[in-house]
């Protein structure tokens, strides 16, 4: 049985997570730029932010269960046999209003900071191993006008104490599990 709130907790902001971040100890650091909706205009515009660049994709599978899979910008995901390597059932893009509910974020801002607001925990997030063997990150704080950087143990740190263990996972074709740190 779901219950609804009457009045669902507001999602987090950008203030919220930087004040998180710093609670927790964890070094980022935030550049403000316009709008950006696409890897193609994220390119263009970022200018030099060291660090790997990336995607996020809020997945469902055909059994209802919530993923957030993180990768590298230009990492090549097949939809069609990643739930395999997940253990899950066939995946198809969620909703934006699912999207809302459980990450806080719009659509083009999908991010794995958004485990700040899934307080229930419904969403599974998988860090691509590929991704992890950059020493530092390039994420959305929860808007798609900037651009945190975080190191990676740090992000692993962030969503633990959030609730949301990260599964590392070599998820992209032709990536490899990330060498120890």
């Amino acid at each position: 049985m779901t219950t609804f709130l009457a009045n669902p907790p507001m999602p987090a902001s950008p203030a919220d997570l930087f004040a998180y971040l710093d609670r927790l100890g964890i070094r980022h650091a935030t550049v403000t730029h316009p709008p950006l909706f696409t890897v193609e205009q994220s390119r263009k515009l970022r200018g030099e932010i060291p660090g790997g660049h990336t995607k996020n994709l809020f997945l469902r599978d055909k059994r209802g269960a919530l993923f957030l899979v993180c990768a590298l910008e230009d990492a090549v995901i097949d939809l069609k046999t990643l739930h395999r390597r997940l253990g899950a059932g066939r995946f198809s893009f969620g909703p934006a209003d699912l999207l809302r509910e459980t990450l806080g974020v719009e659509p083009g801002a999908v991010t794995p900071f958004g485990a700040i607001n899934d307080v229930s925990g419904r969403v599974t997030v998988v860090l691509e191993a590929g991704m992890m063997r950059h020493p530092t990150l390039n994420f959305h704080p929860l808007v798609n006008t900037m651009t945190t950087t975080i190191g990676r143990e740090d992000l692993v740190r962030f969503l633990e104490a959030t609730g949301h263990a990260p599964r590392i996972v070599a998820a992209a074709e032709g990536s490899e599990q990330p060498a120890p740190a």
